[in-house]
């Protein structure tokens, strides 16, 4: 094989295993270990493979894998403004969005973009009875943050070696200021709720 003819030869069939969707799997296979080409083979012959790329980034924000906080017995997910609130309750009543917890979710993620980063993919947002969290990629620094307000009230990050810069820290410090912010637009929605279930 290590003939300039052997190389042209193996080059013409791979030409016409492409060009062709008959090819056999055998035959793919041994191109495939023989030009060390690493993707997998489908069952159609095709060399390429197609990646779900939002179920991709939909796993890099779930961080909600490794959740302490026991679920309710409902929920509802309302997509808002490309933007997914999740309310869950212990009554399927208790998972009604109101006007004004429309307004605030948009109000999170406008304020997020402008005073945080415009690079953001968001996690859902999840308001339970006692507690709210929210999550979402950086993309510039390829980090997750996650903003926790009630039983365990908290701004949290994780990413493979960050580069500690001064860029990095002024965007640390723009999270905890805008945090802090969340935190009470979110905690007078807990208690319009609880105030809400309590009326009825």
């Amino acid at each position: 094989m290590n003939s300039y003819n052997d190389i042209k030869d193996h080059l013409a069939k791979v030409r016409q295993a492409l060009s062709s969707n008959q090819k056999n799997i055998k035959e793919n296979k041994d191109i495939k270990n023989l030009y060390l080409i690493n993707e997998d083979f489908e069952a159609t012959g095709n060399i390429t493979k197609k990646y779900d790329l939002g179920k991709t980034i939909e796993d890099e924000i779930d961080v909600d894998v490794d959740r302490e906080i026991p679920k309710d017995e409902y929920d509802q997910a309302y997509r808002i403004s490309g933007g997914v609130l999740i309310i869950h309750g212990n009554k399927k009543s208790d998972t009604e969005l109101t006007t004004e917890e429309k307004a605030v979710f948009q109000e999170t993620m406008d304020e997020f973009v402008t005073e945080v980063s415009d690079l953001t993919n968001f996690g859902p947002l999840h308001v339970y009875s006692n507690n709210v969290e929210w999550s979402g990629k950086i993309v510039d620094f390829d980090m997750t943050f996650k903003f926790r307000i009630g039983e365990s009230n908290g701004l949290y990050i994780t990413g493979d070696t960050l580069q500690v810069d001064d860029n990095f820290l002024s965007t640390i410090t723009k999270l905890q200021t805008y945090y802090e912010k969340f935190k009470s637009k979110w905690a007078k929605v807990m208690a319009s709720r609880k105030k809400t279930s309590v009326k009825k």
